[in-house]
């Protein structure tokens, strides 16, 4: 089996004490709300990105969330002298029950860490990887029909999409290894464990979701008691949400810690509530899960480290990628973002799509080359092929499939405390509210995800896409991801936290976040807010979100790109860390984002 832990990390990092500044006022944006459980005031609905974002500025430490109560519980745990790990555990717990589509127990996720030097020790970068995984009985035609086609009811509306799932085995494993040593588990899942008995109000982001979702949710009689009402409409306006099985679930890891997630009764109902819908799942497949501490992958740019995710996410591979290719241009010509620097960002957004499609897959089953993929000889190459008037087509680039994409039912947080500690962690169900499946009387929803892998080559997932060969399912394989949970260091602090929700788009977002920050010196909250562009490859087209200039439309057309004009692209829920303080940009692309600092 997997081994948890990378011999290179050093764990003497792993108690990490430190002092609150007490007494110290929180920093909000825009409106103050009452206190966590009580009806809050919801942002409007956002058909088109935000023109504008208001930042939250704060001496010590800073919690940007998609939900307004996670990011609240993340601050009073910075407050009371808990690390940026505490805080992103006790965050992680309390997304499973205020945003259930995206948030969860039953799913997974990516967390990148940075511990700031300590008693004499240095810095260290690390990540966490509790991606879900394949049941050991995976074959590679797992979703395929009789006649060798793919069937994507099979990965996407039936129990063979369920991943093994790893959010509550990574969420501990950080707490053990990077956590203050202040906190107890059950003192950090209180929290949620109380919202969960209490109920919260259906509004906003919940509201939308579940009107939205409702026919998936339907579907099973244990999600139906949950989030629709007896005549199976969803819960409305006025309604609470209350959880007592999630509850209860809550209750039994933060007392027993993961082992009662994987090894007693909730694993007995995620099996049988899996197997019941068609999973391959067994016990053993839980007993034998691990979260995995692994090595991030580092590039430069500019004078800047930045520290992502390695696979099974293909985000920091091709990030860097990215970033590589594009610090090649003078960074005097590439200092705006006019159209043909938007044009030089779209080409090499598509060589680094072309070669997450060939190369990128689970590490741990498949080689993934990833030190030639992040070099800067290979980014030259690379460059060397841009035509700085013409785009390139995508058939003219390398032949094969293009990438997954994870669904949009995904969530990212970004946490920096007061020492200089920072954590960036994106967790995903896949689809909004996973299969819609409840595991029995335990209140916890179980992820599609296996339909991020490649059924067959040129078989489109949910959104349109195919994959190729690296990606195909296996036993205990886990799919590829494009979470890219980012931490950029300058002189080794922490000087920008982020990442983003958005299936194939979230590589692209980060990437458009950073140059936005770093080349066009935008502040944060103008970095988050400008509009995005995105090129996955294939299809052949750019992706622009509404708000983008129709001038800037017309010249990347004249320039031979096919421009699409998109949906919203993300949250890209970030921290920048300034000498005027820390910086947080909540993200109004999801109704209900919130920055709070102290």
């Amino acid at each position: 089996m997997r081994k948890t832990v990378m011999t290179s990390i050093d764990f003497h990092l792993t108690r990490r004490g430190m002092i609150a500044a007490l007494g110290a006022a929180f920093v909000v944006a825009a409106v103050v709300v009452p206190a966590i459980g009580l009806a809050q005031p919801t942002a409007p609905s956002t058909a088109a990105p935000p023109a504008h974002i208001v930042p939250v500025t704060a001496p010590h430490g800073m919690v940007v969330t998609q939900e307004e109560r996670a990011t609240r519980i993340g601050i009073d745990i910075l407050r009371r002298g808990g690390n940026a790990v505490d805080a992103a555990v006790a965050v992680g717990f309390a997304i499973a029950v205020t945003l259930p589509r995206a948030g969860n127990l039953g799913g997974g996720g990516f967390m990148m860490v940075h511990l700031a030097p300590h008693d004499g020790q240095a810095a260290t970068d690390v990540t966490v990887d509790f991606r879900e995984a394949a049941p050991r009985d995976t074959s590679p035609d797992v979703f395929l029909d009789p006649n060798g086609a793919a069937d994507p009811h099979k990965s996407r509306d039936s129990g063979l999409g369920i991943g093994v799932p790893g959010s509550v085995a990574g969420l501990t494993l950080a707490l053990e290894r990077f956590g203050s040593g202040k906190f107890t588990l059950a003192e950090l899942i209180a929290p949620a464990l109380a919202l969960a008995r209490a109920g919260i109000p259906v509004e906003g982001d919940l509201l939308d979701s579940l009107q939205r979702e409702q026919p998936r949710l339907a579907r099973f009689p244990s999600s139906a008691k949950i989030f629709l009402k007896a005549d199976g409409a969803p819960l409305g306006a006025h309604d609470l949400l209350v959880q007592p099985d999630l509850a209860s679930s809550l209750d039994a890891i933060a007392h027993e810690g993961p082992r009662a997630f994987y090894f007693g009764p909730i694993a007995d109902e995620i099996v049988a509530a899996a197997r019941a819908a068609g999973s391959h799942m067994t016990r053993l497949d839980l007993e034998r899960y691990d979260a995995i501490l692994r090595e991030p992958v580092r590039g430069t740019y500019r004078g800047y480290d930045i520290v992502s995710m390695p696979p099974p996410s293909s985000g920091g591979v091709h990030l860097i990628e990215m970033l590589n290719i594009l610090e090649g241009f003078s960074p005097h010509e590439f200092a705006s973002p006019s159209p043909a620097n938007l044009h030089l960002m779209i080409e090499a957004m598509k060589l680094a799509y072309a070669d997450r499609a060939k190369f990128l897959g689970d590490s741990d089953v498949v080689k993934v080359p990833i030190a030639r993929l992040i070099s800067k000889p290979y980014a030259d190459a690379l460059r060397a092929s841009i035509d700085r008037h013409r785009t390139r087509p995508a058939r003219d680039i390398r032949a094969g499939g293009p990438p997954q994409a994870e669904g949009h039912d995904t969530t990212h947080v970004s946490i920096v405390d007061e020492h200089g500690n920072a954590v960036a962690m994106t967790t995903s169900l896949n689809l909004n509210y996973g299969l819609g499946l409840v595991a029995g009387s335990t209140g916890i929803l179980l992820n599609d995800t296996l339909d991020d892998f490649a059924a067959a080559p040129g078989a489109p997932n949910a959104f349109g896409l195919v994959g190729g060969a690296a990606n195909a399912p296996g036993p205990s394989k886990r799919p590829l991801s494009s979470m890219t949970p980012t931490i950029v260091l300058k002189d080794g602090a922490p000087a920008f936290v982020t990442g983003a929700p958005g299936g194939s788009h979230i590589i692209t977002t980060v990437l458009d976040v950073l140059i936005n920050a770093i080349d066009f010196k935008k502040p944060l909250a103008e970095a988050v807010a400008a509009p995005r562009v995105h090129d996955q490859w294939l299809p052949d087209e750019v992706v622009v979100e509404p708000t983008l200039p129709a001038r800037t439309i017309r010249a990347l057309e004249a320039l031979g790109h096919k421009v699409h004009i998109g949906r919203t692209s993300g949250s890209a829920n970030s921290i920048a860390v300034t000498p005027a303080g820390v910086v947080g940009a909540a993200d109004t692309r999801a109704k209900g984002a919130f920055a709070l600092g102290y």
